[in-house]
């Protein structure tokens, strides 16, 4: 099973790893900085290089057995088994996608009702939220900039799965539940704001945020509006 370094440390760009697999136009590693596509954050993109060879990632997935896949263009050199590479993150796009994820966590901390779906993306997300009234756009902006601007410290920490079904009240999101299994749960911290299970790549304080504004509110349905947001990426 690739180690997954990005879970304990979102900041790392780059690092040595070991081909454990290559067939099908996916490469296994032994350990990665690539995020794989889940939770509504989109897999990672970057390179891998060995031997003065390099290869680009288009993106990251996880496959049948858990395993991270490192997906390249079709028809690419693949290296072998047992191959020492480096892997490295297209870090700009993934910067960003860390800056909507926890951008996201503020929003559902203003809007504090059930979450029924989301998506992550560089240039706009959103929330859908089990809610039937509108959303007073100024006075979540307002929210908004307040905690960014209050510098609050971002952390992740582990909870074992019976602390989790012992505190359901952690579980936001209406519509997935956090995966079990593995005997630990990974919870998101942003202080005296947000606890709640999570497993992606975060900031380290709300201030790296920016700027931030609520786009467009959409009705669903009787008991669903779509809350994106948009961020300054200057």
């Amino acid at each position: 099973m690739t180690e997954h370094l990005f879970k304990d440390d979102s900041y790392l760009r780059h690092c040595d790893a070991t081909v454990l697999a290559a067939a099908d136009d996916a490469i296994v590693l032994d350990r990665t900085v690539f995020y794989a596509l889940g939770g509504g954050q989109p897999g990672d993109t970057g390179s891998l290089s060995w031997d003065g060879d390099s290869i680009d990632v288009v993106d990251t997935r996880y496959g049948e057995n858990g395993e991270i896949r490192h997906l390249v263009a079709q028809g690419s050199n693949l290296p072998e088994p047992g191959t020492a590479v480096t892997a490295t993150l297209d870090w700009d796009r993934r910067y960003l996608h860390m800056r909507m994820h926890t951008a996201l966590h503020l929003l559902g901390a203003v809007l504090n009702f059930g979450v029924t779906g989301g998506n992550v993306s560089a240039t706009k997300s959103r929330l859908d939220f089990d809610m039937e009234d509108g959303v007073d756009k100024d006075q979540v902006n307002a929210s908004l900039k307040a905690m960014v601007d209050g510098d609050h410290a971002v952390s992740c920490r582990w909870i074992t799965e019976d602390e989790l079904a012992a505190n359901p009240e952690l579980v936001r999101t209406m519509s997935v539940q956090p995966p079990v299994g593995a005997g630990q749960i990974r919870l998101l911290e942003i202080a005296d704001i947000d606890l709640q299970p999570c497993g992606g790549t975060h900031l380290r304080s709300t201030s790296e945020v920016g700027d931030i504004r609520v786009g467009k509110v959409e009705k669903k349905g009787k008991r669903n509006r779509r809350v994106s947001i948009l961020l300054d990426q200057s």
